[in-house]
Protein backbone atom coordinates (compact mmCIF):
# COMPACT_ATOMS: atom_id res chain seq x y z
CA UNK A 1 0.00 0.00 0.00
CA UNK A 2 1.45 3.26 -0.76
CA UNK A 3 0.28 6.60 1.53
CA UNK A 4 0.64 9.87 -0.76
CA UNK A 5 1.17 12.66 1.82
CA UNK A 6 1.57 16.03 0.97
CA UNK A 7 0.25 17.83 -2.89
CA UNK A 8 1.69 15.31 -5.85
CA UNK A 9 3.56 16.80 -8.67
CA UNK A 10 3.32 16.11 -12.04
CA UNK A 11 6.81 15.76 -13.54
CA UNK A 12 7.80 18.14 -16.37
CA UNK A 13 10.20 17.16 -18.97
CA UNK A 14 12.52 19.49 -21.05
CA UNK A 15 12.18 19.13 -25.04
CA UNK A 16 15.77 17.59 -25.06
CA UNK A 17 14.25 14.77 -22.79
CA UNK A 18 11.56 14.03 -24.90
CA UNK A 19 13.13 13.94 -27.89
CA UNK A 20 15.74 11.62 -26.67
CA UNK A 21 13.38 9.11 -25.15
CA UNK A 22 11.32 9.66 -28.93
CA UNK A 23 14.69 8.75 -30.14
CA UNK A 24 14.89 5.14 -28.90
CA UNK A 25 11.44 4.85 -30.29
CA UNK A 26 13.52 4.67 -33.81
CA UNK A 27 15.95 2.47 -32.60
CA UNK A 28 15.38 -1.14 -34.45
CA UNK A 29 13.38 -3.47 -32.11
CA UNK A 30 12.09 -0.90 -29.95
CA UNK A 31 8.69 -1.04 -28.66
CA UNK A 32 6.35 1.65 -26.90
CA UNK A 33 6.07 -0.61 -23.48
CA UNK A 34 9.28 -1.02 -23.16
CA UNK A 35 10.35 2.40 -23.50
CA UNK A 36 7.40 3.76 -21.47
CA UNK A 37 8.68 1.78 -18.68
CA UNK A 38 11.90 1.62 -18.77
CA UNK A 39 11.64 5.82 -18.53
CA UNK A 40 8.58 5.64 -16.22
CA UNK A 41 6.19 7.19 -18.71
CA UNK A 42 2.63 6.37 -19.84
CA UNK A 43 2.30 5.22 -23.52
CA UNK A 44 -0.51 7.60 -24.24
CA UNK A 45 1.78 10.33 -23.30
CA UNK A 46 4.65 8.93 -25.66
CA UNK A 47 2.09 9.32 -28.35
CA UNK A 48 1.37 12.87 -27.20
CA UNK A 49 4.76 13.42 -27.87
CA UNK A 50 5.13 11.99 -31.08
CA UNK A 51 2.10 13.58 -32.35
CA UNK A 52 4.00 16.94 -31.12
CA UNK A 53 6.80 15.92 -33.20
CA UNK A 54 5.46 15.63 -36.34
CA UNK A 55 3.32 18.50 -36.32
CA UNK A 56 6.53 20.67 -35.25
CA UNK A 57 5.28 21.70 -32.28
CA UNK A 58 8.02 19.54 -30.24
CA UNK A 59 11.90 20.57 -31.67
CA UNK A 60 15.08 20.71 -30.21
CA UNK A 61 15.89 24.46 -29.43
CA UNK A 62 19.55 23.83 -29.80
CA UNK A 63 20.76 23.64 -33.33
CA UNK A 64 22.36 20.22 -34.00
CA UNK A 65 25.55 19.20 -36.50
CA UNK A 66 24.65 17.07 -39.38
CA UNK A 67 27.32 14.42 -40.68
CA UNK A 68 29.06 15.64 -43.69
CA UNK A 69 31.18 13.67 -46.44
CA UNK A 70 32.81 15.29 -48.94
CA UNK A 71 32.51 13.59 -51.90
CA UNK A 72 34.73 14.10 -55.62
CA UNK A 73 31.98 15.19 -57.99
CA UNK A 74 28.13 14.78 -58.24
CA UNK A 75 26.37 13.84 -61.40
CA UNK A 76 24.03 16.60 -62.17
CA UNK A 77 20.74 15.85 -61.57
CA UNK A 78 18.07 15.06 -64.14
CA UNK A 79 15.60 17.98 -65.04
CA UNK A 80 12.20 17.09 -63.76
CA UNK A 81 10.08 19.03 -66.25
CA UNK A 82 10.28 22.16 -68.23
CA UNK A 83 12.62 24.65 -65.25
CA UNK A 84 14.30 27.80 -66.10
CA UNK A 85 17.57 27.62 -64.90
CA UNK A 86 20.12 31.29 -64.97
CA UNK A 87 23.08 30.77 -67.30
CA UNK A 88 26.12 29.41 -64.64
CA UNK A 89 29.69 30.64 -65.26
CA UNK A 90 31.52 27.32 -65.32
CA UNK A 91 34.60 28.64 -63.86
CA UNK A 92 32.93 29.99 -61.02
CA UNK A 93 30.49 27.28 -60.55
CA UNK A 94 32.34 25.01 -58.24
CA UNK A 95 33.73 27.80 -56.31
CA UNK A 96 30.29 29.90 -55.31
CA UNK A 97 28.47 27.09 -54.53
CA UNK A 98 27.67 24.68 -51.39
CA UNK A 99 25.79 21.27 -51.98
CA UNK A 100 24.29 19.84 -49.17
CA UNK A 101 23.15 15.92 -49.97
CA UNK A 102 21.10 14.52 -46.89
CA UNK A 103 20.86 10.82 -46.42
CA UNK A 104 16.97 11.13 -48.14
CA UNK A 105 18.54 11.79 -51.04
CA UNK A 106 17.60 15.53 -50.92
CA UNK A 107 20.10 17.71 -52.16
CA UNK A 108 20.58 21.91 -51.24
CA UNK A 109 22.29 24.05 -53.25
CA UNK A 110 23.85 27.63 -51.83
CA UNK A 111 25.34 30.58 -52.59
CA UNK A 112 28.92 30.15 -50.75
CA UNK A 113 27.82 33.92 -48.81
CA UNK A 114 24.58 32.60 -47.36
CA UNK A 115 23.89 33.61 -43.96
CA UNK A 116 23.97 31.45 -40.96
CA UNK A 117 21.30 32.66 -40.14
CA UNK A 118 19.36 31.52 -43.55
CA UNK A 119 21.12 28.45 -43.49
CA UNK A 120 19.26 27.41 -40.36
CA UNK A 121 15.98 27.90 -41.75
CA UNK A 122 16.24 26.10 -44.90
CA UNK A 123 17.35 23.31 -42.57
CA UNK A 124 15.11 23.70 -39.85
CA UNK A 125 12.61 23.81 -43.41
CA UNK A 126 13.89 20.46 -44.50
CA UNK A 127 13.72 18.28 -41.35
CA UNK A 128 10.38 19.62 -40.61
Amino acid sequence: MEIITGVERRRRWRDEEKLRILAELDEPGARFNDVARRHDVSRGLLWQWRDAQRRGKLVADAPGFLPLRIVPELPAPEPQGPVAAAPIDPENQADSRIEIVLPDGTAVRVAEGISTAALRRVMAALRG
